[in-house]
């Protein structure tokens, strides 16, 4: 373990993974120390370094401020602001810019948080296993009366692994373009169903599998088979694999930030693949899911739920067909 500027790193034989335990205990880089190449994504703007005092982004550009194009934690909320039961949300939750007590060893870091915005304390901890990086989330209800939330993770994927021509494979079956997200660069038809990885296009039939820039597009995955999404470089230098519980997390969100979204501070200079499982379907936060009768997860008090994720950090051998049971990707 090293530690710079708040910044923790841990490592394997083969993964070194830079963690910030004062903003949202976010996953900030994840490099594969054999290949030399990092896998998570990166934005073109500086990025401040402190918690959101409030706790609580009061909108998207806020939260862009803390916003490294690494892999944060969504809770309680996922999507835009809003107020639910008189408590005010902050865009992608509590959870993701605030900071979290912390221990380190060389190969692992354990996260704790109790939160402001609902009465629920969590404890995680992010390890790397040679070329897996393991989260193991615990999370407690502490209040009196039922809960809805949101939990989540928005792990985005670009830099080295986004480099060169790559392939996007899942073991869903089914996929749902969102319906209110259609920004000037979306080639997909919003609230169109596909059985995946071909779905409606503007133009036609696209897929999913082969996206291709410029393009900023928003899909919701389902029905999974087997709970994992990845994406492999063609040239075959490098891929990821991420599984998770498909109980906790039914659905997941497959966000595109191909050099598609021309506003600031984007500007067009941005690629970023988000591979993003949820408890529910809609990324617009606990009151966009209850307009449209979205599940959102119910925590009665006493609640104890645990849950767990593996990202497999590789040089691929063929096309990713699945995940074995440690997490290892398999090949085609």
């Amino acid at each position: 373990m090293s530690t710079t500027v708040g910044r923790v790193t841990i490592a394997s034989d083969a993964l070194e993974v830079t963690v910030d335990p004062r903003v949202g205990g976010t996953i900030m880089s994840i490099r594969h120390k054999g290949l030399g190449l990092s896998v998570l994504g990166t934005v073109p703007w500086d990025v401040v370094e402190a918690p959101i005092d409030s706790l609580a982004a009061r909108d998207e550009p806020e939260w862009l401020t803390r916003y490294t194009g690494g892999w944060p934690l969504l809770f309680p909320n996922g999507g835009d602001a809003c107020t639910v039961d008189g408590v005010f949300h902050g865009f992608h939750g509590e959870a993701s810019i605030a900071p979290w007590r912390f221990t380190a060893t060389a190969d692992a870091i354990e996260l704790s948080r109790d939160f402001a915005t609902v009465p629920v304390s969590m404890q995680r901890r992010i390890s790397v296993e040679g070329e897996l990086v393991v989260v193991r989330e615990y999370l407690r209800m502490t209040g009196k009366t039922p809960l809805d939330v949101m939990w989540g993770h928005h792990p985005t994927f670009g830099s080295d692994l986004l480099a060169g021509p790559f392939e996007i494979s899942s073991g869903a079956r089914s996929a749902s373009i969102d319906g209110g997200y259609d920004p000037p660069a979306n080639p997909l038809l919003p609230g169109a169903e596909g059985s995946w990885p071909m779905v409606a296009g503007k133009g036609g039939a696209f897929d999913l599998g082969r996206p291709a820039a410029p393009m900023a597009s928003l899909v919701y995955l389902h029905a999974f088979d087997a709970a994992f999404m990845a994406i492999r470089r063609l040239d075959n230098t490098v891929s990821v694999a991420l599984s998770w519980d498909r109980e906790r997390f039914p659905c997941a969100w497959l966000w595109f930030e191909l050099e598609g979204n021309q506003v600031a501070p984007w500007n067009g200079r941005t690629r970023l693949i988000g591979m993003e499982p949820n408890t529910t379907r809609s990324a617009m936060g606990i009151a966009d899911a209850r307009a449209r009768g979205t599940a959102l997860l119910r925590l009665d008090p006493g609640a104890e739920l645990a849950t767990e994720l593996r990202l497999h950090v590789s040089r691929p051998n063929g096309p990713i067909t699945g995940v074995d049971a440690r997490g290892h990707a398999v090949f085609a």
